[in-house]
């Protein structure tokens, strides 16, 4: 499969195995290297500073034999890049204009096709690069001579490489002491469209050093929204004074991919699937990336190989919205109740109102809002009684669920009201002369007339109606409107479904109530519903939300990876399919993606008239915060896939 067209770039950080001085060795290898990861689809792999003789010559960098085997390595290495295809990135020593310079030097299918300088020279500590190396000025010509050839040299170099005739990512480089920087370098490449940026470093290891740098790696990839990709100096360096531990990291927007640090004097490497594709559209979701200046660069042109391959390689999380890991997944839950307790309680205190009412439904979302309410009135010593969790039960309630619903409110010590719409709907549909066919106006004349009691109720108690409507049901327009669709305020409109569940559970073991706690879990066993048709004779559910729209943790994934990242639909399938590999067939991934496309074009008139409701996570649908949509927008573009037509749900 060819995954350059989803806009993945396969790139390796790699640090060699060096002996100091040993050029002959070093480069050996480095071009050993290079063939394994080429083998391996590996498209661009960057090797640490100053890897043609090893970081630390000191004063033996000086020495024309020592530059001369650095001239003649390069000249074996561009050989080997111009056979093999692909992008390598080495440093290497560079005399010039009676000066010596610390370099990163690139070589492609052409040859050596640019060189950069490293613009921050260190002299501090063990540090003494200024004995040695200068510090490149403008007024340096731009070309320079290198293994015998003319090329480009510069500070202000980038690399636009391209796969075939289609532009893949935009290359930027620096080099260690850079990144250190109060305005590293890769910033202003970043600015001149660099999104993947390169870090050729040779950072010895001290006590905490690595989680430092770690963190700059981490925050600079954030802060210039783009892949960052670090080799560092490995184990095989001079010990006089100092160790180095071969540190590489690659990472994407904030998020580590890969990582190692061996302090191995073997080769080691790591090797990550850049999206580009996600840098470039969050480069033009995110305002303020756009309004810095563009810089004056100098562009050359780079092309690299195809990749190739069954999947990327990096994680393709099934559920994004939910952390894989407990304690993370903890701290969020921790987090999102806070949110969600602190917009309501705050809603309160603006209108005076010290009481609240809700529907109650014995699901998962009405308990989760009812839970954010106690958070809230115990965070502002309110009691709890003030909360009025209305049960509703009507043609399709069940008696499990109408149970439950009110074990939980009993349980938490709200106040609980039940009042049956059985009656008042039988008489709403005959009026309107409906043959008591189970149809959609059945269904929704429950909603409404469960919303209507609910705003009347809010007049009786002088109370605020709390919705219960989560993200993945405005996303798909699984809410009647005029229904359960409007509140006063909806503390869930940020929360994921895949994610109700855990906050669920999360809950229950806070609460530390043992009946509230029974009577969560029940909720979290119970098939999600609106149980707007009447269950079968014995009690079950007849009316399942999942059989008609397909599994809510696919939908969320399309969520995530449609909205979020802005992927084309063909693209998000593939990803789908990778993720639910074994689980579901494309074939049902392709008809829950088209459902999915049509019912979140269909239903925009919905979420243009949400009422309040806190942002949560990284995707919101609110018109007055993430989301703005026309509501007569047409899915066409989306649902034509590049290869095959999505077909009609």
């Amino acid at each position: 499969m060819n995954l350059s067209r989803f806009g993945y770039l396969r790139i390796a950080a790699c640090s060699p195995a060096v002996r100091v001085a040993d050029v002959e060795f070093n480069c050996r290898a480095i071009a050993e290297a290079y063939r394994a990861l080429r083998s391996a689809g590996v498209q661009i792999v960057v090797f640490p500073e100053m890897a043609t003789v090893g970081y630390t010559c000191a004063d033996l960098v000086l020495h024309s034999p020592l530059l001369d085997a650095s001239d003649r390595g390069l000249r074996a290495l561009a050989t080997l890049v111009r056979s093999h295809g692909g992008m390598l990135v080495v440093g290497a020593p560079l005399r010039a204009w009676g000066r010596l310079y610390n370099c990163a030097v690139v070589l492609s299918s052409e040859g050596i096709v640019g060189v950069v300088p490293k613009q921050f020279i260190p002299n501090y500590g063990e540090y003494y690069e200024q004995r040695w190396y200068a510090r490149p000025s403008e007024d340096l010509p731009s070309q320079v001579t290198v293994a015998g050839r003319q090329v480009p040299f510069g500070t202000s170099l980038v690399f636009d490489v391209s796969v075939g005739n289609v532009h893949a990512a935009t290359i930027g480089i620096e080099l260690c002491e850079d990144l250190w920087a109060p305005e590293p370098p890769s910033g202003t490449l970043a600015c001149a469209g660099a999104d993947v940026l390169l870090n050729l470093s040779a950072s010895n290891e001290v006590l905490g050093k690595a989680d430092y740098r770690r963190d700059l790696v981490r925050m600079q990839s954030a802060r210039c929204i783009a892949g960052y990709v670090y080799a560092s100096a490995g184990a095989g360096e001079s010990t006089t004074d100092t160790v180095f531990g071969g540190h590489c990291i690659i990472a994407e927007n904030g998020v580590i991919l890969e990582e190692e640090r061996s302090f191995s004097f073997d080769t080691t490497w790591i090797v990550a699937d850049l999206d580009c594709e996600r840098l470039q559209y969050d480069r033009r979701r995110i305002a303020t990336f756009g309004q810095q200046a563009l810089p004056s660069v100098q562009r050359i042109q780079a092309e690299i190989p195809t990749l190739e391959g069954d999947r990327p390689h990096r994680t393709i999380d099934a559920s994004p919205f939910v952390p894989a890991d407990p304690s993370e997944r903890a701290e969020r839950c921790q987090e999102i109740a806070a949110i969600q307790e602190t917009a309501l309680a705050k809603r309160l205190l603006h209108t005076g109102l010290r009481a609240v009412v809700l529907g109650l439904s014995g699901g998962l979302d009405s308990a989760l809002a009812l839970l954010v309410c106690v958070g809230a009135f115990d965070r502002l010593g309110y009691d709890r009684k003030g909360i009025f969790a209305v049960i509703l039960p009507g043609p399709g309630t069940s008696e499990r669920t109408r149970k439950q619903a009110e074990t939980l409110a009993r349980a938490l010590g709200t106040s609980v009201e039940i009042i049956s719409i059985t009656d008042a709907i039988e008489q709403h549909l005959g009026a309107l002369g409906h043959s008591g066919k189970q149809d959609v106006l059945f269904e929704n004349a429950q909603a409404r007339e469960r919303t209507q009691i609910l705003m009347d109720l809010c007049h009786k108690h002088n109370a605020l109606m709390v919705g219960t409507s989560d993200l993945s049901e405005l996303a798909l327009g699984w809410t009647t409107y005029g229904g359960d669709h409007m509140s006063m305020y909806g503390v869930n409109a940020g929360v994921p479904k895949t994610l109700v569940r855990y906050l669920i559970a999360w809950w229950a073991e806070t609460l530390g109530d043992a009946d509230a706690k029974d009577a969560l879990a029940a909720i979290l066993e119970t098939p999600i519903s609106p149980e707007l048709i009447p269950p079968t004779p014995d009690g079950s559910i007849v009316q399942r939300t999942e059989d008609v729209l397909g599994p809510y943790q696919v939908h969320d994934f399309f969520l995530y990876n449609l909205i979020r990242w802005g992927y084309a639909p063909e693209k998000v399938l593939e990803l789908a399919a990778w993720a639910f590999e074994g689980r579901y067939s494309h074939q049902e991934l392709r008809q829950w993606l088209t459902v999915f496309l049509e019912r979140f074009f269909a239903n925009q008139f919905k979420r243009s008239c949400l009422p309040d409701g806190p942002k949560v996570g990284s995707v919101a649908l609110s018109p007055r915060g993430d989301w703005r949509m026309p509501s007569d927008a047409l899915p066409a573009v989306w649902l034509a896939s590049e290869s095959e037509t999505l077909p009609p749900s």
